[in-house]
């Protein structure tokens, strides 16, 4: 996963945040609803081109579902409550990690045999941000939606 800085800040691309808003608005739609390119970019503030480039990721992923033709466009594949801000995350960052000792044990330059205290704190850190947006799903965020609107 690539954050980047902004400001004094790290934070995920914009493309994972348009990915939010496109499949937030397609969860809103009743199942098997299809949307077109255009209904969608415009619905949601993403420049079209922009939308096409973050569509394939989630296609890979099994996310949406591409339908051509005259009344093509875009529908989930897999029921909202069974899509998480991880699974949103993952397909277009790659995989989530927080520090790069938590991926490769030879990341750390003092060649640790051991985990340091650093290295387990951020561990469990880590397994608390992943298990958190596991839980956030597509239906659940709808609902918080619904409560602010």
């Amino acid at each position: 996963m690539v954050l980047y800085e902004w400001g004094d800040c790290v934070q995920l691309n914009q493309a994972t945040d348009y990915a939010f808003r496109a499949l937030l608005h397609l969860a809103a739609l009743p199942p098997g609803s299809i949307v077109s390119t255009q209904e969608l970019a415009a619905r949601e503030a993403i420049p079209p081109r922009f939308l096409q480039k973050i569509t394939r990721p989630l296609s890979k992923a099994g996310l949406i579902r591409s339908h051509r033709g005259a009344e093509g466009g875009f529908a989930l594949a897999r029921p909202a409550a069974e899509i998480s801000l991880l699974d949103i995350i993952t397909a277009m960052e790659g995989r989530l990690v927080i520090h790069r000792c938590l991926e490769e044990r030879d990341a750390c330059n003092k060649h640790c045999t051991e985990e340091c205290p650093v290295h387990a704190t951020l561990a469990s850190l880590q397994d608390q941000l992943v298990d958190g947006l596991r839980k956030a799903n597509l239906t659940a965020l709808l609902a918080e939606k619904k409560r602010h609107d």
